[in-house]
């Protein structure tokens, strides 16, 4: 009597999903098919191609870019909560819209069960995951599709990550296909832009979009401006990357840094270092600023994805993401030095009640410190240690903000292996940048925090 209810009830598709997540990559194509077929198809929202895609002959083939960018725009549709109401418009917008630099504040998500998700939408993906929504079907619904794809998870990462990379000069190119003459006005960045940025830059290099994409309907299908489907496209690859195994985070970690190394004005030598933390720092603002004056960068893009992907980890899933560290090491330059501290810095506070974890991202972000400021290191081009001051300044803040286990307070003390920890790296360092770091070491004759530490203070040998 209750077995077709049963056939809908969301454990049946939560059992689905885990056993293609569980044993990802061992299972022949023809059983995924075969547990896919414990749904009733026909009531799931998969893509359209889905189905031709895991039949496909010819597995080694991955499907195209727009496959993936559909599933982003589904997510963008139905998942990600909504811009306020006056950011949707129906329409590609205006240049005098463009140019309003109004803040993208998200409103909670649409209540589907009652006024107790009324604050669903400030919340990370994975503290309110119910099988019961149709917002949390289509996100699993994608995820499935994910993990059925007859390919590699560095396929599937690097079609994902590519769309992200090229997301803006993709929609701007297509909006301006579409209309041209509304869009005429708008202006073209003469700032340092990565090769994904959309718009020529100082040095005359044009910025490719993706090809292989539709997006002629995607901006009218969504009902935000290009601008603003850009940021959301970037919002939505990083909850999707977060609901799959860690086999594919792996591969977003090295896609990422492979990316962040190779981006031409990195390893441009005839660069100045002056322009070159210009182009950085630029690149490193708020990417919801830079889609909006067509200046988006491909670092800007990874790490807002990067950004994106952490807030949406439960923290116990957090332990890899030093990896994507690891991989842009040695660090030569301040530039990158600023791209590393702005990847790891934002997770920091999320780690002051783990502290094993937020010791190891600590120590990784000192050493690279030392990559380029170490008492052995010979830089081509000498740089002063004024140039960091404001990393040093995060570094203060956000020891005392673990020691004191949220905002820092007048009372606030750094936790005594903390101090250990910026001891040993200081001694690594420069002269003139161990001075910067002089209190955050355990010796209570030069450091303020160590002297009027409890433990410190009554243990002068620890």
């Amino acid at each position: 009597m209750y077995s077709v209810f049963l056939a809908y009830h969301p454990l049946r598709f939560t059992f689905v999903r885990d056993i293609l997540a569980y044993f990802y990559g061992h299972l022949p194509g023809k059983l995924i098919v075969r547990i896919l077929n414990v749904l009733d198809l026909s009531k799931i929202p998969f893509s359209e191609s889905f189905p031709q895609h895991i039949g496909s002959s010819n597995p080694a083939i991955c499907p195209p870019l727009e496959y993936f960018a559909t599933l982003l725009l589904a997510l963008v549709n139905n998942v990600i909560p909504p811009l306020n109401s006056n950011s949707r418009s129906g329409s590609m917008g205006d240049a005098s819209n463009n140019s309003v630099r109004g803040p993208h504040n998200k409103s909670p998500a649409t209540p589907q069960s009652g006024p107790a998700n009324a604050s669903e939408g400030q919340k990370a993906f994975y503290q309110i995951q119910d099988p019961g929504t149709y917002t949390q079907l289509v996100l699993e619904t994608a995820v499935i599709e994910i993990l059925s794809l007859p390919i590699s998870s560095s396929q599937i990462v690097s079609s994902l990550v590519q769309i992200v990379v090229n997301i803006q000069p993709t929609l701007i190119q297509s909006s301006n296909g579409l209309h041209g003459a509304s869009n005429s006005g708008m202006q073209v960045s003469v700032l340092p832009t990565s090769p994904s940025g959309g718009s020529t830059d100082s040095a005359g290099r044009s910025t490719p979009s993706v090809s292989g994409i539709n997006t002629s309907s995607f901006v009218s299908r969504s009902g935000y401006t290009c601008q603003q489907l850009s940021c959301l496209f970037i919002q939505a690859c990083g909850l999707l990357l977060a609901q799959l195994p860690p086999e594919f985070h792996l591969q977003l970690y090295m896609e990422a840094s492979r990316i962040i190394k190779e981006s031409w004005w990195l390893t441009d030598g005839k660069r100045s270092l002056s322009e070159l933390d210009s182009a950085v720092s630029y690149a490193l603002l708020d990417p919801t600023w830079a889609s909006q004056d067509n200046t988006s960068t491909a670092i800007g893009n990874i790490v807002a994805l990067l950004h994106s992907f952490f807030s949406n980890l439960p923290q116990e899933w957090l332990e890899g993401t030093h990896v994507i560290i690891q991989h842009l090491r040695p660090v030569t330059s301040v530039a990158m030095l600023r791209i590393a501290f702005r990847i790891m810095g934002t997770l920091l506070p999320r780690l002051v009640n783990a502290h094993n974890l937020f010791n190891k991202i600590l120590s990784l972000l000192l050493n690279t410190l030392v990559d380029v400021f170490g008492k052995n290191i010979q830089p081509s081009v000498p740089v002063e240690a004024s140039e960091i001051t404001d990393l040093i300044d995060y570094l203060h803040h956000i020891i005392h903000y673990e020691g004191q286990g949220g905002p820092v307070q007048a009372n606030s003390k750094p936790r005594s292996e903390v101090l250990a920890i910026c001891g040993r790296a200081a001694e690594s360092l420069r002269p003139d940048v161990q001075h910067l770091l002089s209190h955050l070491k355990p010796d209570i004759n030069t450091s303020i925090y160590a002297a009027t530490h409890p433990k410190l203070a009554q243990n002068p040998s620890t």
